[in-house]
């Protein structure tokens, strides 16, 4: 690592460099994208690898999915009509897949891109918690064998930095450190993995699959369940993150002579500040649940409010990323592991978090359909999965039960109603499975080697004219501030 860096220097560092970005469509590769644009538009080329049938459909997708959004409203108005031509000379689709060896480009398409690209930013991912365990195998875990190979064949790169997740971890308790996984690593004492006996497996179901003709609704459902098993039978709680954690060991395997950057967010959630407070994409842990409570379609929910819930705001891990990215591009070959979190440097309990909450709807209760608003009840909240099973057991399963006797005895009157409650019922205990190891975490992130990066940047220098340029430490949110005036309304206006 370089020692002191200004946020001069930080700007400085883009400036003619040419960037592969996977998963820019994605939240944080949108906020990554205009960042970039924003501070540096000397930046020389941003590679947007998008999935697409030809160029011209990428870069419909790239208006439609990155540049049209409100983010780049700030990024508009700098450049005014303008505008349209800054982003064509700057931002490049490069038509492609991660999923694919060399992302399916052609030779002379390859051989172009690899001349000029210093710097790849490997932020592509499927992050459902229930994916199918042949996609999240082929995006988490190819996607990385193969951003790995390319790499490679970048004859003047100067970094590869990885978008992780700080729950690779599982469920483990106390302080969790910022060290890497190694080939073959497991969460349960006794299993051993093996990465290509995985995808063999995946393979064979696959296969058999199709041999017995099941239907896409079938295939999703066996492929679903086979990530959960295979997750469990090695300590993780999800596939998500079982994948999230093989990717990881293929990057330390796979490394080459480059440095590598692991970047481990917590929640990622709405921005704090730049370009616009409270501005997101997709739901997050947290915000299933303030959706549901606005909606009035979650009166409860599982959660013990004396733990912590590590959220980290969006543009914080873009200015923690960048900054990286500028401190480690001289580095002899290596890897590092950053957890971007907050649980350690200033924590948030989930009681504050829910506080916020029902004080916001409280202040400012929703509408309903004619106008009128809707005073809400607080939610409840189960700490233990045993509670929240034994009450869902008595208020809804055993009266579920009992429709379903008396439609038997009625010949079936009652069967298409069961069927609905059933499958509703079936789906939030679904729900709650997933986000329990989430919500019931009782580990706290150690957060060493990004405050090492903390301190590298120049203390009076965070500040530029009033912008907050590249600050990413989680001591300057007041969570109560930030979840009240900024989270909650952004939910709100974007997400709802």
């Amino acid at each position: 690592m370089t020692g002191e860096m200004d946020v001069d220097s930080v700007v400085e560092y883009f400036r003619g460099k040419s960037i592969l970005i996977t998963g820019s469509t994605g939240f944080l590769g949108k906020v990554l994208v205009e960042k970039i644009l924003r501070v540096q538009p000397d930046v020389k080329k941003l590679f947007l690898l998008i999935r697409a049938f030809d160029v011209e459909s990428a870069k419909l997708r790239i208006q439609n999915e990155v540049i049209g959004r409100e983010i780049f409203q700030v990024l508009k108005e700098e450049h005014g009509v303008g505008f349209h031509n800054f982003v064509e000379e700057k931002i490049c689709p490069l038509v492609g897949d991660i999923m694919h060896e060399d992302f399916g480009l052609d030779t002379a398409k390859l051989r172009e891109v690899s001349k000029d690209i210093d710097i790849i930013v490997n932020v592509a991912a499927t992050t459902k918690f229930s994916e199918r365990y042949d996609v999240a195998f082929d995006v988490n875990v190819l996607g990385v064998k193969h951003v790995c190979a390319f790499a490679k064949k970048c004859i003047k790169l100067k970094m590869l930095l990885h978008v992780s997740t700080a729950y690779v971890v599982g469920e483990q308790e106390g302080l969790i450190a910022e060290k890497p996984f190694f080939m073959g690593e497991t969460l349960r004492v006794g299993t051993h993995l093996d990465i290509e006996s995985e995808l063999n497996l995946i393979k064979e179901t696959r296969r058999e699959l199709r041999d017995d003709g099941s239907t896409e609704k079938d295939e999703r459902k066996v492929m679903k369940k086979l990530g959960l098993k295979r997750a469990r039978n090695f300590g993780w709680p999800n596939s998500y993150v079982f994948t999230k954690a093989m990717g990881e060991m293929l990057m330390g395997l796979l490394q080459g002579d480059f440095p590598v950057v692991i970047i481990r967010p917590s929640i990622i959630t709405s921005t704090l500040k730049e370009p616009l407070p409270g501005w997101m994409e997709g739901i997050r842990t947290v915000d299933a649940v303030i959706m549901g409570y606005a909606r009035k379609t979650l009166p409860f929910f599982l959660g013990n409010l004396d733990l912590i819930l590590d959220m980290i705001p969006g543009d914080m891990v873009v200015n923690a990323m960048m900054v990286a990215m500028a401190a480690h591009s001289d580095d002899q070959k290596g890897q590092i592991i950053y957890n971007v979190t907050s649980s350690v440097s200033n924590p948030a309990p989930s009681a504050l978090v829910i506080d916020a909450m029902h004080r916001y709807f409280f202040e400012n209760p929703p509408c309903k359909g004619n106008g009128k608003r809707v005073r809400l009840k607080k939610m409840r909240f189960f700490s233990t999965l045993t509670q929240l099973r034994l009450y869902m057991a008595i208020k809804y399963k055993l009266p579920l039960e009992m429709l379903r006797l008396v439609s038997i005895a009625l010949c079936g009157i009652f069967s298409e109603c069961y069927n609905e409650l059933n499958g509703k019922y079936s789906f939030v205990m679904q729900m709650v499975e997933l986000y329990a190891p989430y919500t019931l975490f009782k580990g706290c992130f150690e957060d060493t080697n990004l405050e090492k990066l903390r301190t590298t940047m120049n203390k009076d220098d965070q500040i530029n004219n009033g912008a907050y340029y590249f600050d990413f430490d989680p001591k300057s949110i007041n969570w109560v501030d930030y979840l009240y005036g900024v989270h909650i309304p952004g939910v709100l206006k974007y997400c709802i």
